[in-house]
């Protein structure tokens, strides 16, 4: 099976179809989708009606989609973001905070190869950044691919017989999956991205040929910040997208 990686596009609907747009040029992929389809940015229902028409093979939860529909107060989370979900909450018709209600936290296992979460699979609000979260994660994975969002940067860490590796997930960079051995992979965000690049972020899975691999995209930033501006949203939010931070 090919997989469609998708993780944090956080209601950018521009950089969504940037990815859709050039993800078609690998052929048919089902959807794998880590969490936090809203929050941010200022097109919510755009987001989650494009992606209902997608060919979805699985999907997990993340922590604005849970605060945008009810499901968490949000009180852990900074001003912008406790701004950004109430605005999101506002935004969303009946029928798409239903549709976030229903997803799953994870892990989720796809496979006997691969597993999603949003953050970690021992816990769907962690963050994976350093050696100690890789350790971790890795050691609570079930499968021998972990599929990650939350911190929106790209990275991937393999152990194997207790020796961690950090592996390149540059762009266009194919990581071998292979059944003896742990990994965990992060495509980065495709709607707010924070490692410096601004281009929108996304991964390709082929679970036949045991690859991984990250791709980013450009897409019209001026147009996401219009939006936000527009939506009463944190100017903040706008100005990050063409930092990408």
């Amino acid at each position: 099976m090919r997989y469609l990686v998708l993780s944090d596009v956080h209601a950018n609907i521009d950089a969504f179809d940037a990815v859709l747009a050039d993800a078609a040029r690998h052929g048919d992929l089902r959807v794998l989708m880590l969490g936090d389809l809203v929050g941010y940015g200022a097109a919510p229902n755009a987001v989650i009606e494009r992606f209902l028409a997608l060919p979805l093979a699985a999907a997990v939860r993340g922590n604005h989609d849970r605060a945008a529909c009810g499901l968490d107060d949000a009180e852990s989370f900074n001003d912008v973001a406790r701004a950004s979900a109430a605005v999101t909450a506002g935004l969303l018709t009946a029928a798409h905070r239903d549709y976030l209600k229903s997803l799953p936290a994870g892990p989720l296992a796809i496979s006997p190869l691969t597993e999603i979460c949003h953050g970690a699979p021992f816990d769907e609000d962690a963050y994976v950044f350093d050696e100690m979260d890789a350790v971790y994660a890795l050691r609570a994975s079930s499968r021998p691919l972990c599929l990650f969002g939350h911190t929106h940067a790209p990275f991937a860490a393999r152990l194997r017989e207790d020796e961690l590796e950090f592996v390149d997930a540059s762009p266009g960079v194919v990581i071998t999956v292979s059944p003896d051995a742990r990994l965990v992979v992060n495509v980065g965000s495709v709607g707010q991205p924070r490692d410096g690049d601004p281009r929108a972020g996304y991964g390709v899975l082929d679970e036949e040929a045991g690859t991984m691999t990250c791709y980013r995209v450009e897409y019209p930033v001026e147009r996401a910040q219009a939006r936000i501006r527009e939506a009463g949203l944190p100017e903040a939010l706008a100005m990050r997208l063409a930092l990408g931070r």
